[in-house]
């Protein structure tokens, strides 16, 4: 078995603000570790589990956030941008089940840290009417490849928000958000465990189905502003929706993801 585990931060025990997710200061420092320690308990709950190789993806920000020297030596690292896949860099290689750590709820959603994708450009993100967040995009990404998300860790926001997206998907609740840049969580060695022991678990039951969304795929962008909706249309495959809204079309999620990370980088114009 061959296990990717796609790793955030924002869902991560003890992470509460932007300033601990922003390269550039102490607190990202420290921040940034407690990242690689729960990729870690991943890790090691994917080999208890049954897993002959692992990949870990850094899923955060510019993609390279954990160390490669803390990482688990057992481990493969994929790090670095851009990548078409983005957060699920690596499906393509022969991959049996997925694992998300450190999630986080969608955009202007009450999670810690909510947001999809960019949280300067997007407000929200809908494929053929059903609004998702990062785990519901690169969750039917494993699945346009055949690949079941076998266990997801994040806020109590964002467990509610895809154990219905995910049904059969082990989910371990990190913290419980009480504002955007508040909540009360497990101690990161608390969450280390659970993390283990619901990956280790997921990969023995195997319970989990691919989430599929399947095309031609009509996807809508609600930009933050007015002016960013204008820049995007910019691409002329893009229309303009109501209000700050983008729509179009796509082939499949590959592309979908595809689009909706140019228009992320785009936005960096406008900054």
């Amino acid at each position: 078995m061959r296990v990717l585990i796609s790793t955030d931060i924002e869902g991560v025990a003890g992470i509460y603000h932007r300033v601990q997710t922003t390269p550039g200061n102490p607190e990202y420092e420290r921040a940034r570790v407690l990242m690689t320690r729960e990729a870690n308990a991943a890790v090691a709950g994917a080999f208890d589990g049954g897993a002959r190789a692992v990949l870990v993806n850094d899923s955060h920000g510019d993609f390279r956030n954990m160390p490669p020297d803390l990482l688990d030596p057992r481990a493969q690292a994929v790090q670095g941008k851009p990548r078409p896949l983005g957060m699920m860099a690596g499906i393509d290689q022969d991959i049996d089940a997925v694992c998300l750590v450190g999630y986080h709820a969608r955009a202007s959603g009450r999670g810690i840290l909510a947001h999809t994708v960019n949280s300067f450009a997007f407000a929200r993100i809908a494929i053929n009417g059903q609004e998702l967040g990062e785990a519901g995009l690169y969750g039917a990404l494993a699945g346009a490849y055949g690949v079941p998300v076998a266990m997801a860790s994040g806020d109590d926001v964002f467990v509610a928000e895809n154990r219905a997206l995910l049904p059969g998907t082990r989910f371990v609740e990190t913290k419980r958000a009480t504002g955007q840049n508040s909540g009360i969580s497990l101690s990161p060695a608390q969450s280390c465990a659970a993390i283990g022991e619901a990956v280790a678990a997921a990969l023995r039951e195997s319970s989990a189905r691919p989430f599929r969304l399947e095309g031609p795929l009509e996807v809508r962008v609600r930009a933050q502003t007015p002016a960013l909706a204008d820049l995007f249309c910019l691409w002329p495959s893009l229309r303009r929706g109501e209000g700050s809204e983008v729509v179009f079309a796509a082939a499949h999620v590959a592309e979908a993801v595809q689009v909706i990370n140019a228009l992320s980088a785009m936005s960096s114009a406008l900054r």
